[in-house]
């Protein structure tokens, strides 16, 4: 049985947690979730799982793996101390990797400790494609994203916008998917998945938009190379505690720890 600890314990924590804890991730059981103060929680999870906010408790605890979902800042705090600490590193909050340091700094621990840092499709798809395609000539990756109000809700989109009384599809950023990341931490992370599977974050274009007329958070996929084309659009329903997510991404977390044990792996 594998062991894994919870960085976070948010909309996405608590869905891994509930998927985990309902049997629909064989081979998998969630040890120790780390939170920031304990005390400040409500519904934690039952007693079989114990919480911490003490990381060394956390990082000695022989994990397997550890799974973040706190954001950005977790992922600079932890992912290094995860991977030397033994255990494998997936994140969801994929856009901290805009920072080259950080991402050359993760890559050389894991390279050190013999570990993974794993970055599951999450919100986005076809990550897959791209990442093959790399084997030959891309011409072109090209990322549009488009949300509801309610998704860019305290983001710069509020300088750039009146969300309450918007009517019309608005662009709020257009250029690289490196600035993207930065400037959209919670609603671009997919920019920087499809940058880091394909021809890197100055190259990938992508473009963000709110628009008042969906009620999903939507992104569209263009690419063109020597394997041919794809144009994929993926409607994400998002998260009612969380709407600058979707339910997708917890989802994607368990498909990555379920190819750890499972006989079978579909879609690498």
């Amino acid at each position: 049985m594998l062991k894994v600890g919870l960085i976070g314990y948010g909309s996405i924590g608590k869905d891994v947690t509930k998927y985990i804890k309902d049997g629909k991730v064989e081979g998998v059981t969630v040890s120790l979730i780390l939170l920031r103060n304990k005390e400040t929680y409500n519904n934690l999870p039952a007693n079989d799982i114990l919480h911490t906010d003490n990381e060394e408790e956390f990082f000695n605890s022989d994990l397997d793996i550890i799974v973040e979902c706190a954001g950005h800042q977790a992922v600079y705090q932890y992912a290094v101390r995860s991977l030397s600490s033994g255990s494998h590193f997936i994140t969801v909050s994929v856009g901290a990797f805009a920072d080259e340091e950080l991402l050359n700094s993760v890559r050389e621990a894991a390279l050190k400790h013999n570990r993974k840092l794993i970055l599951p499709s999450a919100a986005i798809g076809g990550l897959d494609r791209i990442a093959a395609s790399t084997f030959q000539q891309i011409e072109e990756v090209k990322l549009i994203t488009r949300k509801p109000p309610e998704a860019w809700r305290g983001t710069i989109a509020e300088d750039k916008v009146d969300l309450d009384n918007i009517v019309e599809e608005h662009i709020i950023y257009e250029g690289t998917a490196r600035e993207a990341a930065k400037l959209f931490p919670q609603s671009t992370n997919v920019s920087a998945a499809i940058s880091l599977a394909g021809i890197g974050f100055e190259k990938t274009k992508v473009q963000v938009l709110v628009d008042p007329k969906v009620t999903s958070n939507t992104h569209k996929i263009v690419a063109k190379g020597f394997f041919g084309e794809v144009e994929l659009t993926i409607q994400n329903t998002p998260s009612a505690n969380n709407p600058k997510s979707g339910y997708i991404v917890a989802m994607s977390i368990c498909k990555a720890l379920s190819d750890f044990t499972s006989p079978v792996v579909i879609g690498v």
